[in-house]
């Protein structure tokens, strides 16, 4: 389980690329390094990955076909960075929202709105995932737990304060770039479960 408070950001040294299967190598800041063992889980851009190899700060990680499909992490090059949070704790403080690391679908970023104190982010997201996505609602992006400010037809935004974007990849995305999508578990099952009633009342 994860919180969406994304503790940093790590660079990717190295990639290991096999058929369908990729390895990560990420270089961790001292503060994330600590305590690390082989089996951990650990969230990449919001995408929980399980530590396989473990050498000083040097952490390495296991992509399945479909983890390089569904997210952004197909797309990472050598020296490109990723957001990065360990896996919470119990009595650890939930700053954000319960986020479990298992990505939807991705979104793009297609517009950026700079005020002298944050930013507003537009994204364009899938049909299927526009269904959960409400105003003033949780979502994951990247692995951060944002509120989505407003809602339209087939887009959304978010507001981001100076500390998000100086702790997170969100201070230097570009429009057009690939963002992990995780929305809101309970979300999902409210609507899940209403369309379902209705459904049936329907049929």
């Amino acid at each position: 389980m994860f919180t969406g408070i994304v503790q940093g950001t790590a660079k990717v040294v190295e990639i290991i690329r096999k058929q369908d299967f990729n390895t990560h190598i990420i270089e961790l800041p001292k503060h994330l390094s600590e305590g690390i063992q082989i089996g951990a889980s650990i969230a990449h851009n919001g995408c929980c990955l399980t530590i396989t190899g473990v050498q000083d700060s040097r952490v390495s990680f296991d992509l399945m076909k479909a983890t390089l499909e569904l997210t952004n992490l197909g797309l990472i090059q050598e020296n490109d960075e990723v957001n990065i949070e360990r896996a919470a704790r119990f009595g650890d403080e939930i700053g954000g929202h319960s986020m479990s690391g298992h990505i939807m679908s991705t979104v793009k970023l297609t517009g950026i709105i700079a005020s002298p104190n944050n930013k507003t982010l537009w994204f364009d997201a899938p049909q299927d995932a526009m269904r959960y996505i409400l105003p003033k609602g949780y979502i994951g992006l990247d692995g951060c737990s944002l509120t989505i400010a407003e809602v339209k037809a087939c887009s959304f935004s978010v507001n981001l304060i100076p500390e998000t974007l100086n702790r997170t990849l969100f201070g230097t995305r570009k429009i057009g770039d690939t963002i992990n999508l995780e929305v809101d578990p309970q979300t999902q099952a409210i609507v899940d479960t209403v369309e379902r009633v209705m459904a049936q009342k329907l049929a």
